[in-house]
């Protein structure tokens, strides 16, 4: 009988065991063009170094295993997607008036070196990048971390990054020109009218979310026929929480603290100065999930995000 028990113990354990599924590996890897994150050996996103004068994040692969961000200008004939504003480059960070110079359309972030690359349950890339003018000085210098990782089905990308004025003043501009954005897959985008919708924290929905300050924003619609989303989270330590968002209905999803006096707020000016030496730092959690925003409980992942 003590055997029998035994036996029936190391069954119970075993079955206890079968049924919770491991931790998904991700991986970073180094690549040609920057670093390929995996997770369980398939294709998540990569890190490239370049593409139009900056860092992005392209492509981006969600849960579904198809692409949630738009191929253009990297990638060209995508039938539901427009050619326009090909700045616009699946995900990154820029700002449209720095010392009056515009980042978002034209001057260079340029990469300088990774100085962290991890694999695990989640996977790390620290990434230095130099902010150019014109003749190639430096006006800034930014450290900005990626942590991907899981919420059972569904993915994300926390990103946190610290501008620092090296040598010289440094004044972000009030310009609804930015900051860190996502341009989502062509087919969810509101103005496809297939029923991609915007919502934010404040339960404001499409074009009456644009300007607005909101902990968080969601932009969902269908790729493939399935209904996936995009929900970009404001981390309460980031500067000027909550912040507004120059989210549109044509498909740019963008979290913008600088640019006030644009957006329908009380009007005052949203630029801000770095001195020389002086920093900032901004943090965002972007969920790629399933459904719409009840479906993936994006209010109740914010809460998590936020602790």
């Amino acid at each position: 009988m003590k055997r029998l028990s035994i036996v029936a113990s190391l069954i119970l354990v075993y079955l206890a065991a079968a049924s919770c599924p491991l931790p998904a590996q991700v991986t970073a890897e180094r690549s040609e063009g920057g670093v390929v994150v995996k997770i369980d050996g398939e294709l998540f996103t990569e890190y490239v170094t370049e593409s139009g004068g900056k860092p992005i994040l392209w492509p981006i692969i969600g849960p579904t295993g198809k692409p949630m961000t738009r191929a253009f200008p990297m990638a060209k004939g995508v039938a539901s997607e427009r050619s326009d504003h090909p700045h616009h480059r699946s995900f990154w960070f820029a700002h449209g008036d720095v010392n009056k110079l515009s980042f978002w359309h034209r001057e260079t972030a340029k990469h300088r070196e990774f100085t962290r690359i991890e694999s695990g349950d989640t996977a790390t890339i620290v990434a230095v990048t130099d902010w150019l003018d014109r003749d190639g000085k430096k006006l800034l210098e930014d450290e900005r971390t990626l942590v991907f990782g899981t919420r059972g089905e569904d993915r994300f990308i926390d990103f946190t990054i610290t501008l620092k004025a090296t040598d010289a003043p440094v004044t972000f501009g009030d310009t609804k020109e930015g900051t860190f954005a996502v341009r989502v897959a062509g087919t969810m985008k509101v103005d496809a009218k297939q029923g991609g919708r915007i919502v934010n924290s404040e339960g404001q929905t499409n074009g009456a979310a644009w300007g607005q300050p909101a902990a968080w924003v969601d932009y969902h619609g269908p790729v493939d026929g399935e209904t996936v989303g995009i929900a970009i989270m404001n981390h309460p330590s980031s500067f000027r929480f909550p912040t507004h968002w120059h989210v549109r209905t044509y498909g740019l999803f963008a979290a913008n603290p600088f640019g006030l006096s644009d957006f329908p707020s009380p009007a005052r000016n949203g630029e801000h100065t770095l001195e020389a030496g002086g920093e900032l730092m901004l943090r965002y959690r972007v969920l790629f999930h399933r459904g719409d925003d009840k479906a993936a409980d994006v209010a109740g992942a914010f809460s998590e995000y936020a602790k």
